[in-house]
């Protein structure tokens, strides 16, 4: 449990946040410091770094971070509106619960948007059957708060050729090259590419009183014990609790916003970590639990005066879902990589960013190479092999000894257009632990996505070859069911008709609820969302300030 302060329940706080992840860490934080009094309301528990564990089994299989594997929190997913959605094994909309979200185990791959991600519907047009629209607001108007990101939350890298402008240099150097970066350079000079130091939020040099990365290799799905990969948990939480003005209350599901006689939301339900209901009152609330809770929490808020949802006028809350492309080639080489140590990632390319009316299709994104699932042993031996490998016998061991060390991937990873149809949902049937409705996910990924991930994985295939890859093979490109980027589903924009928020993450609706996590993005960026959306937290508690000063909440 936290040692913060503990603020009584039926006193209204300023703020509550829901959710302690990317953007939630950090709008607590801000706020705290400002001396605003905040309750950070988060359903998973709180661990420490000394917590963190190298255990595959429980960590990867066991999904011990994303609520395990018992049915408390189940899915349910399909592909069209006019199917019957399907409990998955594993979670369509894969997140972290646990104080400091889905930042916690994230691989940390870390670049910005382009000012070009900001207004490509009126540079390209509309594209029929999608809710493609500019952000209302600019890349020089995020920024600065690009900047504070690299400073405040530790940003390793340096800039490469395509980079937008930056204020700032980056804090630390990048991470030291791997052999998965050095093959990618190497490549890439031989195609006339330019590969660069991929950006991460992992120190490479101490930063901020945190250490530099250990170079353990458990990075992606994992948690830093180290406290070098740049968490919420690791760099805003403990800012925000030194204050004395932030209670982080783990193991706090919130199933509803009660709204009072003037439409605004007035208390804040959740269970407690013994299943009791609690309510905690509050001036403002916050919600940053993720694309996929904060749309559930609003629908589930229904009520008279909101018989859709709560700031749901729009009709929009849940639709527009984005997963962002991706592809993935596999290649063996005749000698050791050892990829299993250290980062995923060490250089990207970013060449085909850019969306290039000759492809035929929509969409860009960035190319890099990494260990991906070849990372971990049993991962590697249950999922990393060559398609072609026999299952058992001495080649299945040969296969084993020699590929792990041998093994590296080259990912594409780009841009989704938003559709309507999908969107995150409340199934009509299943309940989760708590009696909750259970989040259904609906998603077929646009064909021109499905093109632009068949086409970064042609470069990739080409950047192996170049090298002399000893043996390479694909992963299936096919519409996605599952992913760990969940944008889109509370979009912002300046029309209350076709958007959730307004530019500073307010509701349309309700002026005492803003919302502020993936769900707020209007594009999906080229693949590393992250980034942007803690740009966006800093922007928004800014603005949130001033609005509380200037008694305008």
């Amino acid at each position: 449990m936290s040692d913060s302060i503990r603020f009584p329940t039926r006193e209204p706080v300023d703020f509550v946040i829901i959710g302690s992840g990317a953007a939630g860490g950090v709008l607590a934080k801000e706020l705290a410091t400002s001396g605003f009094d905040v309750v950070v309301l988060e359903q998973g528990p709180y661990r420490r770094p000394s917590e963190f564990s190298h255990d595959e089994l429980d960590v990867i299989f066991n999904n011990a971070y994303s609520g395990g594997t018992s049915g408390d929190y189940p899915q349910t997913y399909r592909q069209k509106e006019s199917e019957r959605a399907e409990v998955t094994d594993f979670p369509a909309a894969y997140y972290a619960r646990m104080v400091g979200g889905s930042s916690v185990h994230y691989s940390a791959n870390f670049w910005r948007l382009r000012p070009l991600d900001f207004n490509e519907r009126s540079r390209l047009g509309g594209i029929a059957g999608t809710g493609f629209a500019d952000w209302p607001l600019s890349y020089e108007e995020l920024e600065p708060y690009y900047t504070k990101v690299d400073w405040e939350i530790g940003v390793s890298g340096a800039p490469g050729p395509f980079d937008p402008p930056r204020s700032k240099p980056y804090p630390v150097p990048p991470m030291p090259l791997k052999s998965s970066g050095a093959l990618l350079e190497m490549g890439a000079r031989k195609l006339g590419l330019h590969a660069q130091p991929a950006p991460v939020a992992i120190l490479s040099q101490p930063h901020n009183g945190r250490p530099a990365c250990i170079h353990c290799g458990f990075c992606m799905g994992f948690g830093c014990e180290a406290n070098a990969k740049s968490s919420t948990l690791a760099t805003m939480i403990p800012l925000a609790e030194a204050t004395g003005h932030c209670e982080i209350r783990p193991l706090s599901t919130v199933y509803k916003l009660e709204t009072d006689a003037n439409g605004r939301v007035s208390d804040v339900l959740y269970f407690d970590e013994r299943g009791l209901s609690q309510g905690q009152k509050a001036k403002a609330v916050i919600l940053a639990a993720n694309g996929a809770e904060t749309p559930r929490l609003l629908l589930e808020s229904e009520s008279s005066r909101f018989p859709d949802g709560l700031a749901n006028s729009s009709g929009k809350v849940g639709k527009y879902l984005m997963f962002n492309s991706h592809s993935s080639s596999n290649a063996m080489f005749e000698h050791d990589l050892n990829e299993y140590k250290s980062i995923q990632c060490t250089r990207i390319v970013q060449d085909f960013y850019e969306s290039d009316a000759k492809r035929g299709f929509y969409g860009g994104g960035v190319i890099d190479a990494r260990p991906f699932l070849s990372a971990t042993p049993i991962f590697y031996a249950l999922n990393g092999l060559p398609p072609d490998t026999p299952t058992w016998g001495s080649e299945f061991k040969r296969a084993l000894a020699e590929g792990f060390t041998r093994r590296l991937s080259i990912l594409g990873s780009g841009t989704s257009l938003a559709r309507e149809s999908n969107s995150i949902s409340l199934d009509p049937e299943l309940k989760d632990r708590h009696g909750r409705a259970a989040l259904r996910v609906t998603y077929e990924d646009h064909p021109d996505d499905l093109a632009l991930a068949r086409f970064l994985q042609d470069r990739s295939v080409e950047l192996m070859e170049a090298v002399g890859a000893k043996k390479i093979w694909r992963d299936p490109v096919e519409v996605q069911s599952i992913t760990a980027h969940l944008l889109g589903t509370c979009r912002m924009g300046d029309d209350p008709h076709e958007s959730v928020v307004d530019r500073d993450h307010r509701s349309h609706d309700v002026p005492n609820l803003f919302i502020c996590d993936g769900s707020s993005l209007v594009t999906s960026g080229r693949g590393q969302p992250t980034m942007t959306i803690q740009a966006l937290a800093f922007r928004a508690a800014d603005r949130i300030r001033d609005f509380s000063k200037n008694n305008q909440i």
